[in-house]
């Protein structure tokens, strides 16, 4: 079997396409709609990473930032209908670096959002942001504007490691971001990465460590992969060998426990009570409205869900909405989810949770009776790789190590 070790999930959560065949007519297949998610796409960087495969894009001279708003509120105008009254649980403004946007442009585009869906009074709004990118007065006027949630994309301490990663900041950058970013909100988590090119056991550690000191509620640490696309796909840098990054991957996880950090999802460690309502939303099998260039989206109707994507680029997202004479499309993709790929949508994202789900959650968010996948729910049991438990779907500590083969029973 081969071995899982935490990665990044792409695109939001998004799983890759799939052939699809649409539901057939018939009676309603869910009795309740999940909760619902907004996230926002702001494409831009200073400048692209070599190991990056999220749709960024190196930010022009002078950001179009009004032409963005403008066009972001078309699309989400456009997209009302689709969830007009669905009370939203939380609010992702991801990217790129949407840290780079003035402080006016992220009051404007809150203000958006609030004007045109019921947001839950206490609902989590993250916003992530680069140590390269961090003013303490944006980040008063961000956090006065409603963002009670920074993700800090720190990634290393360590100088050489950065700039092996084609970072922008340097180690006093990153701490300074986090001291900025701890001033001005209660939430904050830090994003690191591990078994990074030229990275030792013990620098793996060291930055550990370092964020352990900061005190934040939050890490999320993903081991580096090399995606297709990218200048390291093309240009492999040399990586420590897959025994030092599995030991890496271990003594991450015995330090943090130690430090009092609940592992609750594959890449993902929360202090008692302060775990990422819209991560969880995802891996839940919640619904998000994704809009922005290549913003993804899933929503679920009474009969049937929907998939979405957004055009990528982000000039010809803004023309495709802002000139609808053009002709052009703002959207890459618009698809019903089958019900032959719901099991294995529904696992992959449940799956990467240490607790699983109740056992009722699957017909609950999928319309499917549990008995569709009593094969593979019993092959998974009896490989060891899931719990006996029937209230719950839950990987064992052996499903968890070797999660890609686990989901796989569902496919």
């Amino acid at each position: 079997m081969a071995r899982s070790i935490a990665i990044r999930p792409a695109g939001q959560g998004a799983p890759a396409p799939r052939a699809a065949m649409p539901f057939a007519p018939g009676p309603s297949l869910l009795t309740s709609l999940p909760p619902l998610s907004v996230y926002v796409h702001v494409p831009w960087c200073v400048r692209k990473c070599p190991y990056c495969d999220f749709n960024s894009h190196a930010a022009p001279d002078e950001l179009p930032e009004d032409r963005y708003l403008q066009a972001l509120t078309a699309d989400l105008d456009q997209s009302l209908p689709q969830v007009w009254g669905r009370k939203v649980v939380s609010v992702f403004i991801g990217g790129g670096t949407p840290s780079l946007l003035s402080a006016a442009t992220m009051d404007a585009m809150l203000a958006l959002l609030r004007s045109r869906l019921p947001l839950l009074p206490d609902a989590e709004i993250t916003m992530e942001a680069n140590p390269g990118t961090v003013e303490a007065s944006r980040f008063a006027d961000f956090a006065a504007s409603g963002i009670n949630r920074i993700s800090l994309g720190i990634q290393s301490f360590d100088d050489d490691r950065l700039r092996a990663l084609g970072r922008i900041h340097d180690g006093r950058a990153a701490r300074e971001a986090i001291a900025i970013a701890q001033r001005h909100v209660e939430r904050v988590n830090l994003d690191l990465m591990f078994a990074l090119p030229g990275q030792t056991l013990d620098g793996c550690l060291a930055d550990v460590e370092t964020a352990l000191s900061f005190g934040t509620e939050h890490l999320s640490l993903y081991h580096l992969t090399l995606e297709p696309n990218t200048v390291f796909a093309k240009y492999p840098p040399e990586l420590p060998d897959d025994d030092t990054a599995f030991e890496m991957q271990d003594r991450i996880e015995a330090r943090l426990a130690e430090a009092g950090y609940d592992h609750y999802e594959i890449s993902a460690y929360a202090r008692p009570g302060t775990r990422c309502r819209h991560n969880l939303n995802y891996w839940e099998f919640g619904d998000y409205l994704g809009i922005g260039p290549g913003a993804h989206g899933k929503l679920s109707f009474h009969d049937r869900i929907l998939r979405e994507a957004r055009v990528r680029n982000p000039q010809s997202w803004m023309d495709a909405l802002l000139d609808p004479a053009a002709g052009a499309t703002h959207l890459a993709e618009s698809r019903l989810v089958g019900a032959e790929e719901l099991p294995f949508e529904f696992m992959l994202n449940a799956l990467r949770l240490t607790d699983g789900v109740p056992a009722a959650s699957f017909a609950e968010r999928t319309g499917l009776n549990l008995a569709t996948i009593a094969r593979p729910l019993a092959r998974a049991v009896e490989r060891g790789l899931l719990d006996e438990d029937p209230t719950r779907i839950r990987p064992t500590p052996l499903g968890r190590r070797f999660l890609n083969d686990l989901q796989g029973l569902f496919l």
